[in-house]
């Protein structure tokens, strides 16, 4: 499990803070007491749970972009951080298909920006690369993706968290080899997680916000893969797991320096209609969908994690089922649907008693 007391006071720079997986961890972080900055373009949507939460208020938020390396340097800099998570991406399949030259640019030349910085300035001790599930070569297979299996990715996006990857493995292996760890002094990992779904998210084209945005105006949702399968989780397994290894890294260095899965239980690999269909039933009031038509761009039909490694060696493992991951993201929406001043307490709840759930 995570160490709160661990957190209390470290210096933590998280990039792409304003997206949605990054307000969670900047809110989670804030609670226990750590001197969280980040920096990242402006939110990328509107609504968004940075602005809704007013994260502006309780860290140091830096608007600029991961491709500027003068900048990212200027920031390593001034904030010092002792331990680096960089979420900052381009993080839409759909949206590689319309603009590959920034999806390619941000997901890797802002990952080298990053690393260099670090490498050029030090002071660093904890750096986690935030990667994607779809970063490996997937062949459709019904099994799940170990850490050792080859990179790849149909898509620009895919390969693009595919390169950060490589990009990743290769400054490790270069400038902050475990070998040399007592010279350099950076412990240098990459995580990699799936579908993550939770209130506070409304990015184009991902199934629960297209959901919600349906079922809050009552429209009909079109969907376009319905028989799909996607290993689902809750936003806070993945945070939870991107906080141990961090945690691990930072006391324990190159053990843990490294890439690795954090994914759902099996259980939680559901077509998209089920999922559809689950949160209809947990909305109410007549949710609707049907399948969207024309032609939609290529998307694997499966793709799940081997989290066996995490799980062993780290002791992380999932704390929700899926129904209660629907659950928490079905309330937060109504919550906000009823009283939009509550998001920050309603994200701070949901974060208090997934912890107590993960300490009891």
């Amino acid at each position: 499990m995570v160490n709160k007391e661990f957190w209390q006071g470290k210096k933590v720079l998280i990039t792409g803070h304003t997206g949605f997986k990054g307000a969670w961890l900047s809110l989670w972080l804030r609670l226990w007491n750590a001197e969280v900055s980040g920096f990242s373009l402006s939110p990328p949507t509107v609504p968004s749970l940075f602005e809704l939460a007013n994260l502006k208020d309780v860290m140091c938020s830096i608007e600029g972009d991961i491709r500027d390396i003068d900048l990212v340097k200027e920031v390593v800099t001034t904030q010092k951080p002792d331990i680096v998570i960089h979420l900052a991406a381009q993080a839409l399949v759909r949206r590689s298909y319309f603009d590959p030259v920034e999806t390619y640019s941000t997901n890797t030349m802002g990952t080298v920006n990053l690393l260099e910085a670090i490498r050029k300035i030090g002071g660093v001790r904890v750096v986690v690369i935030i990667s994607s599930d779809k970063c490996y070569d997937n062949r459709d297979w019904v099994w799940g993706y170990r850490e050792i299996d080859s990179m790849g990715g149909f898509d620009p996006y895919s390969s693009s968290k595919g390169a950060s990857e490589l990009i990743t493995a290769a400054y490790r292996h270069s400038f902050f080899n475990p070998q040399t760890f007592d010279q350099h002094g950076v412990a240098l990992a990459s995580a990699r997680a799936g579908n993550v779904i939770a209130g506070g998210d409304w990015a184009e084209d991902r199934l629960v916000p297209d959901i919600m945005k349906a079922f809050l105006e009552d429209q009909v949702l079109k969907i376009r893969n319905p028989d799909s399968w996607r290993p689902w989780q809750h936003v806070l397994e993945p945070l939870n797991g991107y906080l141990i290894l961090a945690e691990k890294l930072y006391n324990h260095g190159v053990e843990f320096a490294e890439a690795w899965n954090f994914g759902p239980n099996n259980d939680a690999l559901r077509k998209v209609s089920w999922v559809v269909e689950k949160i209809g039933e947990m909305w109410g009031q007549g949710g609707r969908w049907e399948l969207a038509s024309g032609t939609q761009p290529h998307e694997a039909r499966f793709l799940s994690l081997d989290c066996s490694k995490a799980k062993m060696r780290l002791g992380w493992r999932p704390q929700l089922d899926l129904e209660q991951a629907l659950r928490l993201t079905v309330d937060w929406y109504k919550g906000w649907q009823n009283d939009p001043a509550t998001v920050r307490e309603i994200t701070e709840t949901q974060i208090i008693s997934y912890t107590k759930l993960q300490n009891g």
